[in-house]
């Protein structure tokens, strides 16, 4: 039976681990294969990896920094950041990495999402949508760290995901990146209604209660976060942290203790 997931999100920058504050100011917090380390001993759902530069400055994936993470991590392991071809999704996926994430690219060429799910699988396919709300309150897309207007609202290209094969979808809200606020649940809800994969929300985290508002609005749903699970206290150090199991099965439940 399908569960909702805690997910921690690590996003990669110049081969180190960093958190942004809607998508910009990258702040170094550490060395991101110790972190992988960390969430093993936690016993983490499933785990994130982002290489935020890879697509910004037009360069392939770092395959042997995901041959580390791959050999490191003992739980699920999507991984995203400069994917373009079919050959490289294999080659990620031959290296033990089990999900794939497209995001520029599968918006640029939804046909590729199609070709590699056909390689590799469609469950081994995550479609990441970088999501910032317009002036209007619909929700645009963006590419490139947020920094390319794609013109497309999010319900729209979602559906065309599904429709081309994506096993999930990721929807990221710019707006909420690293605020630690909450999620924008009103994106998630209507996301969510819209696709009948599976999804995972990231962007905004600030609180257990937070990751149980997000189960309670959507259900079966992936609930990601970074800021969450690496910073604590008002200050914002710096603590690799995850539920614990009886915290988790008590946000699983809707409830926190």
């Amino acid at each position: 039976m399908l569960r909702p997931r805690i997910i921690p999100c690590l996003l990669v920058h110049d081969g180190g681990l960093v958190k942004t504050v809607r998508f910009r100011e990258p702040k170094y917090v550490g060395d991101p294969i110790n972190a992988v380390k960390i969430f093993n001993e936690k016993e983490a759902d499933e785990l994130i990896v982002l290489d935020i530069d890879a697509t910004a400055r037009g360069r392939e994936p770092n395959f042997r920094l995901i041959g580390q993470f791959a050999a490191e991590c003992r739980m699920p392991l999507c991984y995203g950041g400069g994917v373009t071809t079919v050959e490289q999704a294999k080659r990620i996926v031959a290296l033990g990495v089990e999900k794939v994430a497209l995001s520029a690219a599968a918006v640029a060429n939804p046909g590729l999402i199609s070709a590699i799910a056909q390689e590799i699988g469609s469950q081994s396919v995550v479609v990441v949508l970088d999501v910032r709300r317009k002036a209007t309150g619909d929700w645009e897309v963006m590419t490139h760290n947020g920094r390319k207007a794609t013109g497309r609202a999010v319900v729209e290209l979602a559906r065309e995901a599904e429709s081309r094969g994506a096993g999930e979808i990721v929807i990221n809200s710019i707006d909420e990146d690293g605020v630690m606020k909450g999620y924008d649940l009103a994106l998630a809800r209507t996301v969510r209604d819209a696709v009948n994969i599976p999804m995972t929300v990231l962007g905004g985290a600030g609180s257990h209660a937070d990751i149980a508002a997000l189960i309670r609005a959507c259900g079966v749903i992936g609930a990601a976060a970074g800021s969450l699970f690496v910073f604590k206290g008002v200050y914002r150090a710096v603590l690799i942290n995850y539920p614990n199991a009886v915290q988790k099965e008590a946000l699983i439940a809707g409830a926190v203790p």
